[in-house]
């Protein structure tokens, strides 16, 4: 992995189902994106072909492969929220959306839960926290294999870290920018869209709320015809038509 945070403040923090359709209930108007302003996603730390750095290596087994990328990825995550976590309150953001899309969670018995931003971001990191420290899950010591629902377990933890990085584009681009972090921000979601698609650990349809900014940055990265592509020309046509509806998921 490529030390993207070096110079970022190290500040701290902490899964569930997620289900989602259209209610059929009118947005608001939907503000510009700064995020897709040119001076802006042609920001990034290194120019690093990261179709190549995130392929598995020759000899290396593949859930070693997918624990060690997700752990990190969630590290990383975690670590560029907490920069605008001061940001992100209850009042601020008394929902968990990004676009038009309001997110909530589903504790263990799936009754479904209404929370703020930062309720629901602390439910991802606290949950994903349990599982990467869980020897019996993401074995770290030699001979001990992986479980059979590995690589279930590692989509759900990929799509939360999608919905964290969706909000922070959507809700907290500005303090972002302000900080100065859009590159790591940019840098980071490359790697992690190019990552989960290399390997198939995140639905499309799931990603189709930032299907724009997908095209941009990674198409600018010369990457735009990788794996399953959800920056495709259907998949933003498809996000445009959802523009005028809220989505529940």
């Amino acid at each position: 992995m490529l030390p993207y945070w070096h110079g970022l403040p190290r500040l701290g923090f902490y899964f569930g189902k997620s289900k989602g359709k259209p209610n059929g209930k009118k947005s608001a108007p939907e503000e510009k994106k700064l995020y897709l302003e040119p001076e802006y996603t042609k920001s990034r730390i290194t120019d690093f072909e990261f179709k190549e750095l995130v392929m598995l290596p020759r000899e290396i087994d593949l859930n070693e492969w997918l624990a060690s990328n997700t752990t990190t990825f969630f590290h990383h995550i975690n670590l560029q929220y907490s920069t605008i976590s001061e940001f992100c309150t209850g009042e601020s953001c008394q929902t968990m959306a990004a676009c038009n899309t309001q997110y909530y969670w589903y504790d263990e018995r799936g009754k479904k839960i209404k929370c703020t931003a930062p309720q629901y971001v602390d439910f991802v990191m606290s949950s994903v926290q349990k599982l990467v420290t869980d020897e019996d899950v993401f074995p770290t010591k030699y001979g001990k294999e992986f479980p059979n629902s590995f690589e279930s377990l590692v989509k759900k933890i990929c799509k939360y870290l999608f919905h964290v990085l969706a909000h922070i584009y959507s809700s907290h681009f500005k303090e972002t920018l302000a900080l100065e972090l859009h590159g790591h921000l940019n840098t980071l979601y490359i790697h992690f869209i190019l990552f989960i698609r290399e390997f198939n650990l995140v639905d499309p349809k799931e990603t189709t709320i930032m299907d724009d900014l997908t095209e941009v940055l990674c198409s600018s990265s010369g990457s735009s015809g990788s794996s399953n592509g959800s920056g495709n020309s259907s998949g933003s046509s498809s996000s445009a038509g959802a523009q005028n509806h809220v989505k529940e998921r």
